[in-house]
């Protein structure tokens, strides 16, 4: 999947529309989308990192592929569409130890 990029200067509106509709694959939301519904308790739900790379794995996807891309960095488009979502993963020089989560939580 080649996007066309517009020559010329974009702008931010452009440049997220352009990551959520060419450059993050479907399939990327769609595992998000399960596993949000999948984990829903009362107006959140806390997905784990591992969950969404080892859904995409098993869709055919390169782990490798999945972090030089960024195709994690789904935050604005849900944020768009009403959720408040928070990436959180441990700093291990201050000794923090646990799995890195999304959390979506209805605004």
């Amino acid at each position: 999947m080649s996007p066309e990029i517009k020559r010329g200067p974009i702008n931010p509106i452009e440049a997220a529309e352009l990551k959520t509709t060419e450059i993050i694959p479907e399939e990327v939301f769609g595992a998000f989308n399960e596993l949000i519904a999948q984990n829903l308790q009362g107006k959140s739900s806390r997905v784990l990192q591992k969950e969404i790379v080892k859904r995409l794995k098993d869709d055919g996807m390169k782990e490798s592929e999945i972090f030089e891309k960024h195709w994690l960095d789904v935050e604005g488009s849900y944020r768009e569409v009403g959720w408040e979502v928070k990436y959180d993963k441990p700093v291990y020089y201050a000794g923090e130890n646990f799995e890195p989560y999304f959390l979506f939580t209805a605004k």
